[in-house]
C-alpha cells in the first residue's frame, strides 16, 4: 500500500460525505454556520439568502478551506428565487440530497396588539409561505434527482409554549411545525425525512436586535436555562448535520429541541 492509499485508507469519512445540500439563511448566523459545517463534513454546498456580498464571503471561505460551495441569491418571499435556487443545486452538483431551510425575519419584541398588519403579513410571508414554498421545491428536486434524502427546518423553542414577547413569530413557527410533522408523513414512504431544530437562545444578530431593543434580554433568558449560556449558531448546526446525515436513518417528523434546557 502506497502512501496515499494509506492515508484514504485512515482517513475518517464526514457524516455528509458527498451529499449535495441547499441552505437558505445561509449569509449569516446558523445558516453561516451550518454552511461551514457541513462542507467540513463533506457536503457540497450551495448557500442561499438576500444578500450577495455575505454569500460570497462565506462560500469563498469554504472553497479557501478546500471544501466545495457556490451561491445564489434568494428572498423566500419570492417564488420564483426560491425554485431557481433549488434548480441551481442539480445544475450544479447533478442532485438534491436535502435542505436546510434556516432563512427568516424576526419581529419587533412586544404584545400582539402592538404589532401591524403589514409587519405580520411579512413575517407570515418569509417565515411560513417562504419555507412551504421551500420545502416543495427541495422536494421535488430530491425526488428527481437523488430519489431520497432529507430536509431540516428551522423552528423555534418560542413555538413550543406561549410567547408574549414574540407572539407572531412564535405563532408561525409553531405552524412550521405542524407543515414539517405533515411533510414528514407524506413524503416518509419516499424515503424523504423531514424534521426541524427548535433552537433556544442562540447569538445570532436576531437576537443582538432583540436584545438592542430590550436590554436585558439575554440574562433573563439565560436564567431560564439550566445550562446557564447561550448557544453559539455552531451548536445549533451540529443538530442539523446529524438530522441530515445517515445517522438519523430512522428519525422524521421530529421537532428536536437545541435550547440548552430551557424547556425540560
Amino acid at each position: 500500500m502506497n502512501h496515499d492509499d494509506h492515508e484514504a485508507t485512515n482517513r475518517t469519512a464526514g457524516l455528509l460525505d458527498g451529499k449535495a445540500l441547499l441552505i437558505t439563511g445561509a449569509s449569516r448566523g446558523i445558516g453561516a454556520a451550518a454552511a461551514r459545517l457541513f462542507a467540513r463534513e463533506g457536503a457540497l454546498v450551495l448557500l442561499t439568502a438576500r444578500t450577495e456580498a455575505q454569500l460570497a464571503a462565506v462560500a469563498g471561505e469554504i472553497r479557501a478551506g478546500g471544501g466545495t460551495a457556490d451561491h445564489a441569491v434568494c428572498d423566500l418571499d419570492d417564488a420564483g428565487a426560491v425554485r431557481a435556487a433549488a434548480d441551481r443545486a442539480v445544475d450544479l452538483f447533478g442532485r438534491l440530497d436535502g435542505a436546510f431551510n434556516n432563512g427568516g425575519i424576526g419581529q419587533p419584541p412586544g404584545p400582539m396588539d402592538t404589532l401591524g398588519e403589514e409587519d405580520f403579513d411579512r413575517l407570515y410571508r418569509v417565515n411560513l409561505r417562504g419555507y412551504w414554498r421551500a420545502m416543495a421545491a427541495q422536494i421535488a428536486a430530491i425526488r428527481a434527482t437523488a430519489g431520497a434524502g432529507a430536509v431540516v427546518n428551522t423552528s423555534s423553542v418560542g413555538s413550543l409554549a406561549a410567547n408574549p414577547e414574540l407572539p407572531a413569530y412564535g405563532a408561525l413557527k409553531r405552524a412550521l411545525n405542524s407543515l414539517t410533522e405533515s411533510a414528514a408523513r407524506t413524503y416518509g414512504p419516499e424515503g424523504i425525512r423531514v424534521n426541524a431544530v427548535a433552537p433556544g437562545t442562540t447569538l445570532t444578530e436576531l437576537l443582538r436586535d432583540w436584545e438592542a431593543a430590550a436590554p436585558g434580554t439575554v440574562d433573563g433568558l439565560n436564567a431560564r436555562t439550566p445550562l446557564g449560556r447561550a448557544a453559539d449558531p455552531a451548536e445549533v448546526a451540529e443538530a442539523a448535520v446529524w438530522l441530515l446525515s445517515d445517522r438519523s436513518s430512522y428519525v422524521t417528523g421530529a421537532v428536536l429541541r437545541v435550547d440548552g434546557g430551557m424547556l425540560a
